[in-house]
C-alpha cells in the first residue's frame, strides 16, 4: 500500500536532529502537490528552474521560503533575486557580480550559499576550496559586493554508491565550512549555514556536519512522468 504525502513528510522529518532544515525540492511538481505541504506546515520549498520558481512564488502563499538549488546562469539571475530567499549555488564571481547588480536594482540583500566543487565529476559547479579563501578576504572588506549577504557553504557530493567517498567529500566540506567561519573579517553568526545531503545521501552529510538538507522524492513520492 502507498503512503501518503503526510506519513512520507513525517518520515523524513523524524529522520532529521531538530537543527537541520529540511528544503523539500518541489521542482516539476505541481502547484498543488507545493500547496498540500505547505498545508501540513512546511515552509522551506526547493526549486531548480528559474521560471518554474518565479511562476510558482506568484501562484502560492507569500510565506514560504522559496529556496534556489539548480545551476543558476546569469541571463536568469532577474527571476531569482527578489524571489528567493536563500540561493544555494553560487559558484563564480561573475555570478556575484549579476546578483549584486540585481539586488543593488531592487534594492535589496540577497542571500547566498557558495557552491563547493567536491565531486569527482566534472558535470558539477563549484569554487576551488583556494578561491573560496580569497574571496571571502574580499568579502570582508564589503567594497564588491555590499548587497550579498555570505551565509555559508553548499555542495554536491560524486553520485556513487561508494558511502566512503561520499563522506570523504562531506567531511572535507565540513572542515572548509568550519575554516571559514573562522576566517578573518567573516561573521560565523551569518555564515552559519551547510546546505549538503540530498535524498541518497542525507544521512551521511548529517552525520559529517549538514545543516541544510535537500530532499524531494522521500517527500512527495515516485514522479509518474520523466523529468524535463
Amino acid at each position: 500500500m502507498s503512503s501518503t504525502l503526510a506519513e512520507r513528510y513525517a518520515r523524513v522529518q523524524a529522520e532529521l536532529p531538530p537543527h537541520v532544515r529540511l528544503v523539500a525540492v518541489s521542482k516539476t511538481r505541481s502547484v498543488d502537490e507545493v500547496r498540500a505541504l505547505y498545508a501540513l506546515g512546511h515552509r522551506d520549498m526547493g526549486e531548480n528552474y528559474p521560471q518554474e520558481l518565479k511562476a510558482k512564488a506568484a501562484a502560492l502563499p507569500t510565506d514560504i521560503r522559496w529556496h534556489f538549488i539548480g545551476h543558476l546562469q546569469r541571463s536568469n539571475v532577474k527571476h531569482v533575486v527578489g524571489t528567493a530567499s536563500l540561493i544555494h549555488s553560487v559558484d563564480s564571481e561573475r555570478l556575484l557580480d549579476e546578483i549584486e547588480k540585481r539586488s543593488a536594482a531592487l534594492p535589496a540583500t540577497t542571500d547566498v550559499l557558495l557552491q563547493v566543487h567536491i565531486a569527482r565529476e566534472e558535470t558539477k559547479h563549484g569554487f576551488a576550496p583556494a578561491e573560496l579563501r580569497t574571496l571571502l578576504g574580499a568579502v570582508a572588506t564589503r567594497t564588491r559586493w555590499p548587497h550579498i549577504r555570505f551565509c555559508g557553504l553548499m555542495g554536491m557530493a560524486t553520485n556513487t554508491d561508494d558511502t566512503t567517498v561520499v563522506r570523504g567529500e562531506f567531511r572535507d566540506l565540513a572542515a572548509l565550512f568550519r575554516e571559514l567561519q573562522g576566517a578573518p573579517g567573516v561573521d560565523a553568526g551569518v555564515f552559519r549555514e551547510l546546505s549538503m545531503g540530498m535524498s541518497g545521501d542525507a544521512a551521511t552529510a548529517v552525520a559529517e556536519g549538514s545543516t541544510m538538507v535537500r530532499i524531494g522524492t522521500a517527500i512527495f513520492g515516485e514522479r509518474p512522468y520523466a523529468t524535463p
